[in-house]
C-alpha cells in the first residue's frame, strides 16, 4: 500500500508544486497546468479528494487568461507563457473530461464541464500529435456522441501522421519516439471503442505492439531516454528514463486489454507498473518508502533523487490503475 504523504506535501494553498529538492517541495519552482491536471485526476478517485479536486480545479481555472489562452506556468506570482504547449492543454482537457464523467461530487462535475466546454473548441486547431491524442481520449471518456464528427476528424488527422511515417520495420506516428508515447496508440484504440471504426483499432494495436517491442526488448520496461530520444535508424538512448513514460505505457496497454481481452496486454501493464519498484535496467526502486515520493528519473549512475510532482503523480496514477485492474480480474475469476 503506497503512502500519499509526498503528494499531499507537494500541495500548497495554490495547487501542486512543480519540483522538489530531494524530498522537499520547492516553492520557487512554481505550479503548472499539466501537473495540476494530473493531480485533479488522482483526487477525483480519492475517497476524501473533494477539497483537493477543488483546489486543483481552481488553479486550472485561474490559468485561463483573458485572451483565451491557457498559461501552463504560474511562478513568482505571475502566469507565464514560457512553457506553454498544446500538450499541456490536451492533458488539461483529459483531466476535465474525467472529472465531468467520473466525479461523484456535483460541484466538481459541473466545474469540469464548464471549463471543458469553454476550452474544447480550441482543440480543433491542435497540430501536436500528443495534444490531439489527449483530446481524443478526453472525447472518448466523455462518450461524446454529439462530437463524433470532431472526434473522427481529429482521429483522421492522427491517422495521417501514421500513414506518412509508417515504413517496413517502423510502425509509428512520427520518425522518432519521444515522451508519453503510449497516449498515441491508446487514443486510437479509445476512438475505436466509440466509433466502431476498425481502421483506428488496427492502427492503435499496430503502433502499440511496435512500441511494446521497443520498450520491453529486454523482458522488462526499458524506457526511451530523453538524452536525444529515439530516431528511426539510430540507437535507442537508454537515459534518462522518466516515470511519466511508465505510466503512459501502462495505461495504453490496459486500454488494449479492455478492448481485446488479451492477457498479454494486462501483463505488460503490470510490467510497466513494476518498473517503479525495481524491474528496470538498474534494478532500483524509484519509490521512496520514507517520503512516499517517486524519484524523478533513472540516470546512468542510478536515480535522480529529486521527487517532483510529475513523478509521484505518475506512480500513484499507475498504481491505482493496476490495483483496479487486479481487483476487477479477481472479481471476474470469483
Amino acid at each position: 500500500m503506497l503512502t500519499y504523504q509526498h503528494f499531499h506535501k507537494m500541495t500548497d494553498e495554490t495547487g501542486i508544486l512543480q519540483f522538489s529538492r530531494l524530498d522537499q517541495p520547492d516553492p520557487y519552482s512554481g505550479h503548472t497546468l499539466d501537473d495540476n491536471a494530473r493531480a485533479l485526476i488522482l483526487s477525483i478517485f480519492m475517497e476524501e479528494g473533494q477539497g483537493l479536486a477543488s483546489k486543483y480545479l481552481a488553479f486550472m481555472d485561474r490559468c485561463q487568461q483573458e485572451d483565451g489562452s491557457w498559461s501552463n506556468l504560474f511562478i513568482k506570482g505571475r502566469y507565464s507563457s514560457l512553457i506553454n504547449s498544446e500538450d499541456s492543454i490536451g492533458r488539461a482537457l483529459l483531466a476535465l473530461s474525467i472529472g465531468n464523467s467520473r466525479s461523484n461530487w456535483e460541484d466538481i462535475k459541473n466545474w469540469c464541464r464548464d471549463l471543458l466546454q469553454l476550452n474544447l473548441p480550441r482543440s480543433v486547431t491542435f497540430t501536436s500529435p500528443r495534444a490531439i491524442a489527449y483530446t481524443l481520449l478526453a472525447l472518448a471518456i466523455g462518450n461524446a456522441v454529439k462530437k463524433v464528427h470532431t472526434m473522427t476528424a481529429m482521429a483522421e488527422y492522427l491517422l495521417k501522421f501514421y500513414k506518412n511515417s509508417k515504413r517496413a520495420g517502423w510502425y509509428w506516428f512520427e520518425d522518432y519516439m519521444t515522451y508519453c508515447n503510449g497516449i498515441l496508440p491508446q487514443s486510437m484504440i479509445a476512438v475505436y471503442e466509440i466509433t466502431g471504426e476498425k481502421r483506428y483499432l488496427k492502427a492503435g494495436l499496430e503502433t502499440l505492439n511496435f512500441l511494446n517491442d521497443t520498450l520491453f526488448r529486454d523482458g522488462y520496461l526499458n524506457i526511451i531516454g530523453n538524452r536525444g530520444w529515439y530516431h528511426r535508424g539510430k540507437a535507442i538512448p537508454v537515459f534518462d528514463q522518466q516515470p511519466v513514460d511508465a505510466a503512459s505505457t501502462a495505461f495504453a496497454c490496459y486500454q488494449a486489454y479492455t478492448i481485446t481481452a488479451k492477457s498479454e496486454y494486462l501483463e505488460l501493464a503490470r510490467k510497466a507498473h513494476a518498473w517503479y519498484f525495481g524491474a528496470n535496467i538498474h534494478g532500483l526502486s524509484l519509490y521512496n518508502e520514507n517520503s512516499g515520493g517517486c524519484y524523478d528519473a533513472l540516470t546512468p549512475s542510478g536515480v535522480n533523487l529529486n521527487q517532483g510532482a510529475e513523478a509521484v503523480l505518475s506512480l500513484l496514477l499507475t498504481d491505482r490503475l493496476i490495483n483496479t485492474a487486479t481487483n476487477a480480474a479477481g472479481s471476474a475469476i470469483g
